[in-house]
């Protein structure tokens, strides 16, 4: 004899794991694991376009003013596709430019000019800061002939020169060794005229070290009346 069994289906739909508290909030969390992957996959692929792009500029500025000597290019540091899903908008590890002297490896330069708005009625110098930080692991080891460390000039908006630092300050013959370990830096506050500068107009501010011509930055900024 066989015998029927009516069938529960409060088990059906208990079994169900949509009706799991934790299922809907699983199956969001992988969602969104998968739509960051993607993203960030997508923004590496554009990353070598960009970078192409960018190192352009420096050859047409170079071109324009043949005095003018092209910067060093920065070191791009890629991260991977895991760090990018940790981190989505975290900002890479800062890495020094490259070099071709092999003593400067790891130097990496900031330059801070102020006032921030320089109304040429009230600025008649300006003041500059320039920042050497080793990056590397190592010791930088900088020899001088004299006791001139940097050069500073201004330029106007064809790339010529309108005002050279040297011109109006004294240089002894005494050299000098500078020595940055790594992990620290060197400032060198210095300033500049105005009286060659026009207002409402953009012009470039550059620093380099006359000895180690690699070790340069600029900036450009605008005057007000």
């Amino acid at each position: 004899m066989r015998s029927a069994s009516p069938i529960d289906k409060r088990f059906d739909r208990n079994c169900n794991p949509e009706n799991f508290p934790g299922y809907l909030a699983m199956k969001r969390g992988l969602s969104l694991l998968l739509m960051t992957f993607l993203f960030c996959a997508h923004a590496q692929g554009q990353e070598p376009a960009a970078a192409s792009a960018g190192t352009s500029k420096p050859q047409a500025s170079a071109a324009a003013a043949p005095e003018e000597r092209p910067l060093p290019k920065p070191k791009s540091q890629k991260r991977s596709w895991f760090s990018r899903i940790l981190h989505p908008f975290g900002s890479p590890k800062r890495t020094a430019p490259e070099y071709r002297d092999p003593r400067l490896r790891g130097l990496a330069l900031d330059l801070q000019i102020s006032p921030a708005v320089i109304k040429l009625s009230e600025v008649r110098q300006l003041e500059v800061r320039v920042t050497v930080t080793n990056l590397g692991k190592r010791a930088v080891e900088l020899d001088f002939p004299d006791d001139q460390r940097v050069e500073i000039l201004l330029r106007d908006g064809a790339g010529t020169v309108l005002t050279r630092w040297s011109d109006n300050h004294a240089v002894t013959p005494k050299p000098g060794t500078v020595v940055i370990n790594p992990g620290e830096h060197i400032e060198y506050n210095e300033t500049i005229a105005t009286r060659e500068l026009t207002p409402n107009k953009v012009f470039t501010l550059e620093v380099f070290f006359p000895k180690y011509p690699e070790l340069r930055i600029r900036q450009k900024f605008l005057t007000a009346p």
